[in-house]
């Protein structure tokens, strides 16, 4: 292995792992504030940032993208898969939200056909099957215990999938950085109005008042690290080839699951590690069937 094949290869999974160190951030404001709003409290301030960072950089002229309404697109599949995840790790063990949420890569690859007119092949379909097992394991418990909500990290991965589909199609749009500052800039309104619409239900949980000033300060500190471990992991892309880091992103369950135990006390059962097992497998699975492109 080359030497920028190693360092990319750190580089991902230093920037992977510290999105799990801050999803677990994250779970530590579970009962102290509304997950809503902690969304969106997190993105305003990440967007705000980002938007500072691309002014300087490159000037007013590149916040004018070539196709606002897909970025508007992104923004949102970004806020669902957002809520849906925070919401989730608020009342799941996060190894195990992390786990179902993994299968983002399948839904991709399912989703690649009709909205991009890729052909799907015939082992996707298999390898959605085996994924979809795999859930099903881990599910098992959460759903007796959480109902419904127990499917909140199945819509996150589906939200996800849906905005990796649009960032294929923003390919060329813009920097780099242009693209992260468009999709927080974007995802940050959904975010504040699903946390209006929270205060207003009848939910507790949902409700905002004036929150502690460590949530705020969680809140920025997840902002800071998310955008670094997503610059991180695009260096490292960039030295080794996305091909090649692709299986790196798993490492967030590893960390997870130590983070959870470590700071939450929560243990998998044997059937959410062999769920767990499975749904890594398929998506390792299917990354290695994936023909090359051609460099």
């Amino acid at each position: 292995m080359q030497q920028d094949e190693r360092s990319g290869l750190l580089l991902a999974l230093s920037g992977f792992a510290l999105l799990s160190v801050g999803d677990a951030i994250i779970k530590t404001m579970a009962g102290e504030w509304s997950p809503l709003a902690v969304a969106a409290l997190r993105f305003a301030i990440g967007a705000t940032a980002l938007s500072a960072l691309l002014l300087l950089t490159e000037g007013p002229a590149a916040f004018r993208p070539t196709k606002p309404w897909l970025q508007v697109a992104r923004g949102a599949c970004l806020a669902g898969a957002t809520l849906c995840f925070f919401s989730a790790i608020f009342v799941m063990p996060l190894a195990d939200a992390m786990a179902i949420a993994f299968v983002s890569p399948i839904f991709v690859s399912l989703f690649s056909g009709p909205l991009l007119g890729e052909k799907v092949r015939p082992v996707v379909w298999l390898v959605s099957l085996v994924a979809l097992g795999g859930v099903a394991l881990i599910l098992r418990p959460n759903l007796a215990e959480l109902g419904i909500v127990a499917l909140l990290p199945l819509a996150s991965a589906f939200f996800f999938a849906l905005m990796v589909v649009a960032n294929r199609s923003s390919a060329g749009q813009g920097s780099a950085l242009s693209m992260q500052a468009f999709i927080a800039l974007w995802a940050t309104p959904f975010l504040v109005v699903a946390a209006l619409i929270g205060d207003r239900s009848s939910m507790a949980s949902l409700e905002i008042g004036m929150p502690d000033w460590t949530v705020v300060a969680r809140c920025a500190l997840v902002a800071v690290t998310a955008s670094a471990a997503h610059w991180i992991a695009y260096l490292g892309t960039m030295r080794a080839g996305a091909s090649t880091i692709a299986p790196t992103t798993y490492v967030q369950i590893i960390v997870a699951t130590t983070l959870g135990y470590l700071i939450f006390g929560d243990v998998p059962d044997a059937p959410t590690l062999a769920g767990a097992a499975i749904v890594v497998g398929a998506g390792l699975f299917l990354w290695w069937s994936t023909p090359r492109r051609a460099k």
